[in-house]
């Protein structure tokens, strides 16, 4: 199932993962390793933020997608289904109204 995956990274966490380098790491290895669909990272109410699509195939793989961000980061991390144009044509063409 295509999910968001928002990564809100405090900034006491950041701040000595950016000075560390391991903020770099963490990520890269999180790109390399998941593929995302698409990946943006922005500051949100004064936070770093990454936000990530994601195919993830069953809720037991939400552990191992967080886990890096949990514990290297001290990330809050949200999950929310998506859909893109064509699966929300799809889930369209099913609805019985």
């Amino acid at each position: 199932m295509r999910m968001l995956m928002r990564v809100a990274i405090p900034n006491e966490g950041g701040n000595s993962a950016v000075k560390d380098g391991s903020i770099g790491k963490i990520i890269g290895a999180f790109l390399e390793q998941q593929h995302p669909e698409a990946a943006y990272f922005v500051a949100e109410g004064g936070e770093r933020t990454g936000y990530f699509v994601l195919d993830v195939k069953d809720s037991s793989d939400i552990p191992s997608l967080s886990e890096p961000f949990f514990q290297g980061l001290n990330a809050a991390i949200e999950f929310t289904p998506a859909m893109n144009p064509q699966d929300l044509k799809t889930a369209l063409g099913k609805l019985k109204l």
